[in-house]
């Protein structure tokens, strides 16, 4: 049936059942999860659907929605999905500026807002919004100004739904009914790494596809899971994992504050989460760092449960084939008296499926990860491409690649290897950007991704580098620089890193510590400072810092190693620019940011 998403909440309700749970949001603070039914869903998006219909929402009109993980971005999809109208996704760390470019680059007609500082920032581009008409505030605590005849608080537009006519309803019932494939679902707004951010106009057939494509693919996931909604909404990776888990009835734990992520997890204890390396890697430096604590028996028995649950599930189950006894018997052993434990303390005691993407994952982690039982799934996919285009297969999937093509979406290798892409999941363009519609496509049709990449004997795709990214030397050498990068996360001394050195002599690296596993240090190795500043610039701190460098770039050519770095006293983030909504790094923005430590290193 076309456009799964249209009426998929009320379809959901008749499934399962009004009283079944179908999300529910993760209170830090109760260490509870609060359940909200399916047919508390169905009511609150009919009666949301039924509050644009009153307020001037028709088919076609977009709807900005700006706001941490909560609630009400589904309702306000779903509502939007009825209507067929546009929910627009803005990421809730996104400056009054950029609210303003994708609010008049979509052309939305209303926006929802969560925070006090979501609302002050749409308030202050108002005026210079000219189609945007009504502002939909979803936390009740949040004032509105008494000049405000635009705002309205969330709770009273579904109580103005609640309270709408049979002309009204029968209105957003026809809506639904003339649904089409071709009808836009969503805009999804690029990171702008380096410039403006594009819509990515993906149709309800790119959903639709998506949901079917996964549920060929995915066979294992099944109603009985749970899915912690831990990356933003606004994230294509995130949306469409949390459509998919809606659409397989499975249960979905939203987290609405991605710091808490550590705490929440535990209480939802999910079966499934997508998330992004950088997760991932704070796992393993914080096993890593627990290990190296250990002594003497301890030490030896955890080191040799890793060398069985390395035998056993990767050379045996990630292959398809039984382990033999005597190695089965001992993983058995070792998952009770070493792994579950692990598992336990992340909050992952019933882990079974854990995709992940959006930036290279080190094959260490990875190998890892899996060692100690839990299926970390690599995948490969871009906002163009409603997520995924491929992903580890359940079995014989290789380390150090990013799987295998998902049904019907094709892949080939155009030019410099790029990788080109081309299926039902594929974006019908970028909204009002004909030019850059001429760039994205080939001529016969193909969409650029802008990555490099190789097919291995088996078919399995492996990224090789971000075409964008990658630079040369002056002296003629590509340099990959998302390869080091991801390397040198393994290090648990090591939060964030910015390789430079295009058109230069050699290659040079920004580097941000992990400040407390520093200060730990230090304070082991009876190091005084009296700042961050005097920190970083201790002598034994960089020999300490360059000791781990080189060791971690072993295997690297010597022309691709880092000769020199700078350590910095601060994070790189999104609010200073050097990060992009989705924590890419701004590599234009950090060449000119620290264009002086970068001049340093090559004087």
């Amino acid at each position: 049936m076309p456009n799964i998403l249209t009426n998929l909440v009320n379809l959901q309700e008749n499934v399962y059942g009004a009283n079944r749970e179908a999300f529910s949001l993760i209170d830090v603070a109760s260490k509870k999860c609060i359940p909200t039914t399916w047919g508390d869903f169905r009511r609150d998006v009919d009666n949301m659907a039924y509050a644009l219909e009153i307020l001037g929402i028709n088919p076609g009109d977009m709807v900005a929605i700006i706001s941490h993980n909560c609630p009400e971005i589904l309702i306000s999809d779903f509502a939007c999905y009825r209507n067929r109208a546009v929910p627009v996704s803005i990421y809730a760390t996104s400056s009054a500026d950029q609210i303003q470019y994708i609010v008049n680059d979509s052309g939305a007609k209303a926006i929802v807002v969560n925070t006090a500082e979501h609302y002050k920032a749409v308030r202050s581009i108002i005026g210079q919004c000219p189609k945007l008409e009504r502002i939909i505030i979803i936390n009740p605590s949040v004032e509105i100004a008494p000049d405000d005849m635009c705002s309205m608080l969330f709770d009273k537009v579904l109580q103005l739904g609640a309270a709408s006519s049979e002309a009204c309803r029968a209105e957003v019932e026809k809506r639904s009914a003339e649904a089409k494939e071709v009808d836009i679902a969503t805009l999804i707004y690029t990171s702008g790494t380096t410039g403006q951010p594009k819509g990515a106009v993906l149709p309800h057939s790119c959903f639709d596809a998506a949901m079917e494509i996964h549920a060929e693919r995915l066979t294992t996931i099944s109603d009985t899971d749970t899915s912690v909604c831990f990356l933003p909404l606004s994230h294509i990776f995130e949306k469409a994992w949390t459509y998919f888990c809606l659409t397989k009835g499975m249960k979905v734990a939203i987290n609405p504050n991605p710091k808490e992520i550590q705490q929440a997890v535990p209480i939802a204890k999910p079966t499934c989460m997508c998330s992004v390396p950088r997760f991932w890697e704070k796992v393993y430096t914080g096993v890593q760092d627990k290990i190296e604590k250990m002594k003497g028996l301890q030490r030896f028995m955890v080191e040799r449960a890793l060398k069985v649950g390395a035998k056993r599930n990767l050379d045996y189950v990630r292959l398809g084939l039984k382990a033999p006894w005597w190695l089965e018997m001992q993983y058995r052993f070792f998952d009770k008296k070493v792994f579950a434990q692990v598992r336990h303390v992340v909050g992952l005691d019933n882990g079974r499926f854990f995709p992940t993407a959006g930036a290279p994952l080190s094959s260490n982690i990875v190998e890892f990860l899996h060692a100690i039982g839990l299926n970390i799934v690599i995948g490969y996919g871009l906002s163009e491409t409603t997520a995924t285009v491929c992903c580890f297969p359940q079995y014989d999937f290789v380390i150090g690649s990013v799987g295998t093509t998902m049904p019907r979406v094709q892949v080939k290798l155009g030019e410099n290897n790029e990788i080109l892409v081309k299926g039902p999941t594929v974006m019908s363009g970028y909204y009002n950007r004909p030019d850059e519609n001429e760039k994205a496509f080939t001529a016969d049709g193909w969409l650029r991704t802008g990555d490099a990449g190789m097919f291995d004997a088996g078919g399995a795709i492996v990224l090789t580098e971000r075409l964008k990214d990658l630079f040369k030397t002056s002296n003629g050498k590509y340099i990959a620089p998302q390869a080091i990068e991801s390397r040198l996360g393994e290090d648990k001394y090591i939060e964030q890193v910015a390789v430079i050195g295009d058109k230069r002599k050699y290659v040079t690296a920004i580097i941000i510590p992990a400040f407390e596993a520093l200060k730990e240090y230090a304070r082991k190795k009876n190091i005084n400072y009296s700042s961050i500043e005097d920190l970083i610039e201790n002598s034994e701190i960089r020999k300490f810092i360059a000791d781990r460098i080189e060791r971690l770039q072993k295997g690297f050519a010597g022309f691709e190693k880092i000769k020199r770095f700078t350590l910095l006293p601060k994070e790189f983030s999104i609010e200073g620019g050097e990060l992009t909504n989705t924590l890419k790094i701004r590599r234009p923005v950090i060449n000119m940011m620290y264009a002086d430590e970068i001049e340093a290193m090559y004087c």
